[in-house]
């Protein structure tokens, strides 16, 4: 019962290990050209994705409990979501969502400089509208489309920023 291998299987061991030119090329010729079309669909299908977090209005907060300069965390559009809903001190009300667009970190308000600023990198945004003050995030912050009725505050979608929602 003891059979060698080579006796069972007979392969010419030297050409086994042999890879043609013709055969190296055509295979680097597919896997350039299947990365490629990857890479192209994976571009459109995120830059034409439109699908996203169900939108519905949602109940944030009381107005009149909010004082300028405060702020408050809430969740929108699904629990996982990040927000922070402030109060400036002209009394505007205004609302973001709560990820630097650099790496992620959590915003927080500085009433005292009208900000929202990322203690990772230095990063700040404008309250008034999320735009890019300083530091490295490529885009303002997403906003949150606020409505009051009565005394409430609803979170009722995004606000579109120059083509980054």
């Amino acid at each position: 019962m003891n059979s060698d291998i080579r006796d069972d299987f007979p392969v010419d061991w030297e050409d086994d290990n042999h890879v043609t030119r013709r055969e190296f090329l055509r295979f680097g010729t597919l896997a350039s050209g299947g990365l490629a079309l990857g890479s192209v669909a994976l571009a459109g299908w995120s830059r034409f994705k439109t699908v996203g977090p169900d939108m519905e209005p949602q109940k944030i907060a009381v107005a009149s409990e909010l004082s300028p300069g405060q702020a408050m965390h809430f969740n929108y559009p699904r629990p996982v979501d990040l927000c922070l809903l402030i109060r400036r001190t002209n009394g505007e009300l205004a609302a973001f969502k709560r990820r630097c667009t650099h790496l992620s970190c959590p915003v927080g308000f500085e009433p005292e400089k009208d900000r929202l600023y990322c203690p990772c990198h230095n990063g700040a945004f404008a309250a008034a509208d999320g735009k890019v003050l300083q530091g490295p995030p490529p885009h303002p912050l997403p906003q949150i489309k606020l409505e009051l009725r009565g005394d409430e505050v609803w979170a009722v979608g995004l606000v579109a920023h120059g083509g980054h929602p």
